[in-house]
């Protein structure tokens, strides 16, 4: 984790190079045990093979990895992905993927030659953080024939997406909604809301519109008509920055490997980063946002003001 926190793949790959060899030494059982802690590839070649792509993990993960089934195509007859419900419309046009197949407990009703978790392909392919950054976008929401009826967005506004609550599994991550009230007194920003509020999370007085689906599909094809999505660390950031939308992310002090540390990210190059300095505080990086939103507001406002006076 310290490697690929660092982007030094090459160093993350000989890790894991070690770890592979020891579990072929070990005899460890590929298919035992928890699903998410089975042991699936051991370094067989992928050339000429019909994979089986395991999504094991959370959603974010497999819309993060699955950037890799394109260069996986190039050398495998056949990819298929074993994959979660909510994302099978979208992966479905994902470059490379030639069948996905709903994720279940039991076993896979497909034939292949080798199986890989989708978070072990980026070993497997040897990625370069060149190849990783230029991958970007891959996911294209237009192609899934989702509708969101035909939602638009005025122009004299910037329109952001926010999302504030992360899985259960990990509150840090999660802000409370109350937080981006501020937000909304930024003139000329309009706030749209991504995921369900609770009665108890939303203030009486939040000024937010209801962009909510409970199809991700629809979601993403709103993201395309929006100026920018704020959001925490989950489902959501790995899904804008997928698609090459303009998207900020959240981060807690002691963020996940995958974000580095810096303000940017090679994942996704479309994303910005906005991190905690004390664990806990959220207040500081809601400050920081609003001041970078209000410098957007005016480079915008000054750029109408110059295009009208060219109109005269």
């Amino acid at each position: 984790m310290a490697a690929m926190r660092a982007g030094d793949f090459d160093r993350a790959w000989a890790i894991n190079d070690r770890d592979l060899t020891r579990r072929i030494a070990e005899r460890t059982p590929k298919h035992e045990g928890p699903r998410h802690l089975q042991h699936i590839w051991r370094g067989e070649p992928l050339e000429g093979a019909r994979v089986l792509v395991r999504c094991y993990h959370g959603l974010g993960d497999t819309l993060q990895f699955i950037r890799f089934a394109r260069p996986l195509r190039r050398i495998a007859r056949e990819v298929i992905v074993w994959a979660q419900l909510e994302l099978l419309s979208l992966l479905r046009n994902v470059e490379g993927v030639d069948r996905v197949l709903r994720l279940h407990d039991g076993a896979p009703q497909a034939d292949y030659d080798v199986d890989v978790e989708i978070m072990e392909l980026g070993h497997a392919l040897r990625a370069t953080q060149r190849c990783i950054s230029q991958a970007v976008p891959y996911l294209r929401p237009g192609q899934c024939g989702s509708n969101v009826g035909g939602r638009t967005f005025e122009a004299q506004n910037l329109h952001v997406g926010i999302v504030w609550r992360a899985g259960d599994w990990d509150r840090r991550r999660s802000v409370g909604l109350a937080r981006f009230a501020p937000l909304g007194d930024v003139p000329c920003v309009r706030l749209h809301l991504l995921q369900p509020t609770h009665v108890s999370e939303r203030p009486l007085s939040f000024p937010a519109d209801d962009c909510t689906s409970a199809d991700i599909a629809d979601v993403a094809a709103t993201l395309t008509g929006l100026d920018l999505v704020l959001t925490v660390d989950t489902m959501m950031a790995h899904l804008a920055g997928a698609m090459g939308v303009p998207v900020w992310t959240m981060l807690c002090r002691d963020c996940d490997w995958r974000w580095g540390t810096g303000t940017n990210t090679a994942w996704y190059p479309t994303m910005r980063l906005f991190r905690q300095r004390r664990a806990g505080q959220w207040g500081p990086v809601i400050e920081e946002i609003s001041s970078e939103l209000r410098k957007i507001v005016r480079e915008r406002t000054k750029e109408r003001v110059s295009m009208e006076a060219v109109g005269k």
